[in-house]
């Protein structure tokens, strides 16, 4: 019987008493309980890897308008935009996770994690602390593995879905995976990923999930770049030994007693927050007017 994902204090023991890794507990977890081999485990990773940087590029490089016209190239303006805020390394990690998400926005392929909605912050986090860092292909895989495990116990401790806990689960999961995943690249200990992750959680507690229209791009998109550089700066917290102070048990409980008791307006339902604005109602309206427009007349 392999380990259950249920708490991050079980996961700690269990690695240290079977004698594996935090990322060769989740390897075991696929094995026995999707009966899949390494190689076959590997392999997946390795494809979604492909896809992860494929709509980085993507969004980067073509045309990105989504129908409702709130998605218009987004990510290249911010890429392109000759001055960067702090650093140009700073400014390729907030356009990457941008380019990603428009790609899910403007309906490409992406990866979902661990949602669609937040699949711009694993790509665009991954990608620039490959290129920053020169980390192995192996390692970012690994990091994948590992980032898997924390979502796992995100997911039964709280939750990953906006219409369950608001965009904390969704966009909040997607960081604290990132920031863990960013830590361990860079060769943190079990404890400091984990602080990572009660960090991360902890900057995103009560985000609600209020999608304009409906849609998964606003403020879905840029809610992407922000997370992608909250994981960033929790991992540089965690590296730096600082320490969260509620453990990150506690930190993901938090967030399900928030999600449990966040109104239904605030969870994906389009009826609360950005969502009700008038500007947010005006362009549901002529969202709607629009697929109507376009439905087949049966009558031809």
């Amino acid at each position: 019987m392999a380990f259950l994902f249920e708490s991050f204090a079980e996961w700690k023991r269990y690695a240290e008493e079977s004698k594996q890794s935090l990322v060769e507990v989740v390897l075991e977890y696929e094995r026995t309980q999707k009966n899949r081999t390494n190689e076959q485990i590997y392999d997946g990773l390795n494809r979604a890897w492909e896809v992860m940087k494929d709509a980085v590029h993507t969004g980067l490089t073509e045309e990105m308008t989504s129908r409702s016209g709130m998605i218009n190239n987004g990510a290249k303006k911010v890429y392109n935009y000759p001055t960067p805020v702090l650093s140009k390394e700073f400014q390729n990690l907030i356009s990457r996770a941008l380019a990603a998400k428009e790609v899910n926005s403007c309906m490409g392929r992406v990866v979902a994690a661990p949602t669609a909605g937040a699949s711009g912050i694993m790509p665009g986090v991954l990608f620039t602390v490959q290129e920053i860092h020169t980390v192995e292909d192996k390692k970012i895989i690994d990091a994948m593995l590992l980032a898997a495990g924390i979502a796992l116990i995100m997911e039964q401790k709280a939750s990953i879905a906006g219409a369950v806990g608001g965009c904390q689960a969704e966009t909040g999961t997607a960081a604290a995976m990132g920031s863990g995943a960013i830590v361990y690249c860079l060769g943190g200990n079990t404890d400091q990923i984990f602080n990572a992750v009660a960090v991360t959680v902890q900057c995103m507690l009560g985000l609600v999930c209020d999608p304009v229209a409906g849609l998964v791009e606003v403020p879905c998109v840029v809610r992407n770049a922000s997370a992608a550089a909250i994981a960033n700066s929790s991992a540089q917290i965690a590296l730096a030994n600082v320490s969260s102070v509620i453990p990150v048990d506690e930190v993901i409980e938090a967030m399900g007693e928030i999600g449990a008791s966040m109104e239904t307006r605030y969870k994906e339902t389009a009826l609360g927050g950005l969502a009700a604005t008038k500007t947010g109602q005006s362009i549901a309206k002529r969202v709607l007017i629009r697929d109507i427009e376009i439905l087949p007349d049966e009558d031809k």
